[in-house]
């Protein structure tokens, strides 16, 4: 079987061929362009699509809360605009002829690293994505729970900071301002004068100045507030922690170090690790999920 799998984010679509033993191979990356809105994004899918031989399936991954039993965008925020009740499997299925799996990107994720990664064998645990805003998937018993409109899992609105920074979900406060890739790259920027990806804050030149420090160390502790939130509501066993900023072996070992001591006793044998899979972890999930169809 061959399975065509896209990962479509804020800022870049990466999709890769993964075959039945669930290799991935012919990894591309293309610019999502998402301002330009859902129906642009799709029909980019689509041309990509067609541009390839023999499919078998086509799995998505998206940014936005999904019906993943309908494959529909049931809600998304401005930064895709016009992308909230879309209805991509059908799209795609009346388009290419061919059967997709549509699913939220951080369930996609949760899903892979439970097959494949770093939560395999886990039957409870919490996946949380950093990046422009701050994902999350719940898996419980051994699958995903999804809630009542398919939209569990919001944790980067959890208010961590009552009457805070404006957000884009229309609340002020939410985790996901303090404690994002995005947010983190904000306030450096306000103490360095410049724009630095995550890459560039951790470079040693970089991450040695004392000002760029405080302000990692002073999100790293933002992390720890919504964190210490999700493992008292959820008492999971296991949180991964993904995002090409989680990368960086000193922000999980600096939550180590600080967050045990604040969490009460019977809260303090949770796990917090890194993703196994990196960003191959949704293209994964949502290939094992097509592979069923």
């Amino acid at each position: 079987m061959k399975i065509l799998s896209f990962d479509i984010g804020g800022t870049n679509i990466k999709y890769a061929l993964c075959n039945e033993k669930f290799v991935l191979s012919e990894k591309h990356s293309v610019p999502t362009e998402a301002p330009l809105g859902g129906q642009h994004i799709i029909n980019k899918i689509i041309d990509i699509i067609e541009s390839y031989g023999d499919i078998d399936r086509v799995a998505v991954s998206t940014a936005g809360q999904v019906d993943s039993e309908n494959g529909i965008v049931v809600y998304s925020t401005d930064n895709i605009p016009y992308y909230t009740g879309m209805m991509v499997k059908k799209i795609i299925e009346n388009k290419t002829g061919i059967p997709a799996y549509v699913e939220n990107d951080v369930n996609a994720a949760a899903l892979g690293e439970a097959v494949f990664g770093a939560a395999k064998g886990a039957k409870d645990f919490i996946c949380l994505n950093f990046g422009t805003g701050i994902g999350g998937a719940v898996y419980l018993n051994n699958k995903l729970y999804k809630g009542m409109t398919s939209s569990a899992g919001e944790f980067g609105h959890i208010i961590t900071h009552a009457g805070g920074r404006p957000c884009t979900c229309g609340g002020e406060g939410c985790f996901e301002q303090y404690a994002s890739a995005k947010a983190l790259i904000n306030d450096v920027k306000k103490v360095a004068g410049k724009t630095m990806n995550g890459f560039e804050i951790f470079k040693e030149e970089n991450f040695s100045n004392p000002e760029i420090r405080h302000v990692i160390d002073t999100w790293i502790d933002e992390i720890i507030i919504g964190l210490k939130s999700i493992i008292y509501s959820f008492n999971p066993s296991l949180i991964v922690l993904g995002g090409g900023i989680m990368n960086e072996d000193y922000i999980v070992e600096l939550i180590d170090r600080k967050i045990y001591k604040q969490l009460m006793d019977n809260y303090r044998k949770v796990n917090i690790v890194n993703t196994a899979l990196g960003n191959d972890a949704a293209l994964l999930g949502v290939a094992y999920e097509a592979s069923k169809l």
